[in-house]
C-alpha cells in the first residue's frame, strides 16, 4: 500500500493520481521509449516491423519520381 504521508492528487472518480505516476515510473519503458531504442541500437535494420509504411506505395512513388527527371 502507498505512503499517504504527503498530499496525493485524486480524480473525480477517486483515482490516485500520484499513485499511477509512481507506479509508472517503476513500470520500465513504454512502449514508444522501446521502438527508440531499437533504432538507435540496430541502425533501423530490422525494424521495419513496427513500422506502418506501405513499402510498395513508396516504391511506386519512387518510381514515378525517377520518371519525371
Amino acid at each position: 500500500m502507498e505512503n499517504n504521508n504527503h498530499h496525493d492528487t485524486f480524480t473525480v472518480a477517486g483515482t490516485n493520481i500520484d499513485a499511477v505516476k509512481r507506479q509508472n515510473e517503476r513500470s520500465g519503458m513504454s512502449y514508444n521509449e522501446v521502438k527508440e531504442l531499437l533504432v538507435k541500437t540496430t541502425g533501423g535494420h530490422g525494424t521495419g516491423v513496427y513500422s506502418d509504411t506501405d513499402i510498395e506505395e513508396v516504391k511506386r512513388e519512387n518510381q514515378q519520381s525517377m520518371e519525371k527527371n
